[in-house]
């Protein structure tokens, strides 16, 4: 690829070809006998090898030198990934798309986009993207990146001898559109040390000068200590919200809050994403290979606070809603638990979205069964799945148990085979895409993305 600084249009150069037109048709004819260039810089560059930083600011400052339009800023003027490329569009039928090149930063990139005539789609105005993930969950990581087709960033992230977080960066994130994958859940070294790896690394990138630093945690820790309960109890929620602040993050993007209140916590934006698209999804393959109907379900809430979530379930089911209701008649006496809605011969679907013990769920299972439900089918987001919920499970009426993978499960898998895990990747890359292009979200609140995100 030949880069020619030279005049703008207009100029005249004693009749030979002129090189902005002539060679690459970046800019405009230049008019009759166009004179040769006062003066000019050429480089050659490989498609896709990428441009060194230094070089492109040299033919920025060339370009803008003096108010000379040049065709090299134009070609150079390029994003770093393959999706901020194709962000990349011409403003206008005579400004093709720039080059796959990569270099040069952010703001230089989009100064030399403007200045070219070239701008970028909505959206990139925060740098490139750049995914980082912490040990909390990298499966789930490397499932999101590949669903967006881009590399996770590098980053090191270990224990000192003394049990200290040790993080590092390993590439630079200056000027750059930053998201840190990393769920506070139990499993590995456990939600107190997963919270504390994201806190260092967010603060790592925010002291690397990061443009936007956004924190995507599919299970957001402690949210089911949201309101103080009694005297003396804290509210852990709005603790965790306050130290992602302090930490750096601009934004956070989780999966099913406990509650949403916790959303009026915090001073920034926090995008609440739903699964039960997905769950309703899997649950609907899994009717049809059974031959069974919307008339022949009931979507069932354990208990009166999961009622909202379940009518919501039930609505995308086109199904019948029962709840349980505890109600304590006489003091000193024990809650009795209450049925409301018909179940007898149904295919019963328990909603909840966190097990922990699984306690609920499989006492839930054993009345409705009691009652006549031909079968009995457990749907949970978040399975954090706390001994001895596997062989709770096991135990229980249940058939199966529908769970997204919002928190690792591998080896629970193995111990619990009526585990049928769905994968959240694809809703969190779309979501991710979305916000570094700026795009709303609330489509994906009702729909599911058909294909994966590129």
């Amino acid at each position: 690829l030949k880069l020619v600084v030279g005049p703008g249009p207009g100029a005249r150069c004693g009749g030979r070809k002129c090189a902005h037109c002539g060679g690459h048709g970046q800019l405009p004819r230049c008019g009759n006998r166009p004179r040769a260039p006062r003066s000019s810089l050429v480089r050659r560059a490989e498609l896709g090898g990428g441009w060194c930083p230094s070089m492109f600011n040299r033919l920025f400052a060339a370009g803008a030198a003096g108010g000379r339009r040049t065709a090299a800023v134009l070609a150079a003027a390029c994003a770093a990934t393959p999706l901020d490329r194709g962000r990349a569009q011409p403003a206008n039928s005579e400004s093709p798309k720039p080059p796959s090149l990569a270099g040069g930063s952010g703001s230089l990139r989009r100064g030399a986009q403007a200045y070219a005539g070239v701008v970028p789609a909505r959206g990139m105005n925060h740098g490139p993207l750049r995914i980082f993930t912490g040990n909390a969950h990298k499966q789930l990581a490397r499932d999101i990146a590949a669903h967006m087709d881009v590399p996770l960033s590098d980053a090191t992230v270990e224990r000192f001898q003394c049990g200290e977080v040790n993080v590092l960066i390993n590439e630079s994130v200056r000027d750059c559109d930053v998201f840190v994958i990393q769920p506070i859940c139990n499993g590995g070294a456990g939600p107190q040390d997963n919270f504390m790896e994201l806190l260092i690394m967010l603060d790592a990138i925010r002291r690397g000068a990061a443009n936007r630093v956004t924190a995507v945690m599919p299970v957001y820790g402690y949210a089911r200590q949201n309101a103080k309960e009694q005297s003396r109890a804290p509210i852990t929620a709005r603790l965790v919200t306050d130290l992602l602040q302090v930490a750096g993050a601009h934004r956070v993007l989780t999966v099913e809050l406990h509650a949403s209140q916790i959303q009026g916590f915090a001073s920034y934006p926090i995008d609440n994403m739903y699964a039960l698209p997905l769950l309703a999804q899997e649950l609907q393959s899994l009717m049809d290979s059974r031959g069974l109907t919307t008339e022949d379900l009931v979507v069932v809430s354990p208990d009166v606070g999961g009622a909202k979530r379940a009518s919501a379930f039930a609505k995308k089911l086109a199904s019948p809603l029962a709840i349980f209701s505890r109600q304590r008649r006489r003091v000193n006496e024990a809650a009795e638990v209450d049925l409301v809605g018909e179940v007898n011969g149904k295919t019963c679907i328990v909603i909840d979205d966190i097990a922990d013990s699984c306690g609920t769920l499989c006492n839930a299972a054993r009345k409705l069964k009691a009652r006549g439900a031909s079968a009995v089918i457990g749907v949970v987001v978040h399975g954090v799945f706390s001994d001895p919920a596997c062989a709770n499970i096991m135990d229980s009426e249940m058939e199966c148990v529908i769970v997204t993978d919002t928190i690792p499960l591998q080896d629970k898998v193995h111990r619990c085979p009526k585990l049928k895990v769905v994968s959240v990747a694809p809703l969190l890359a779309t979501a991710i895409e979305r916000i570094h292009g700026s795009e709303s979200l609330s489509e994906l609140f009702e729909e599911l993305p058909l294909e994966p995100p590129r």
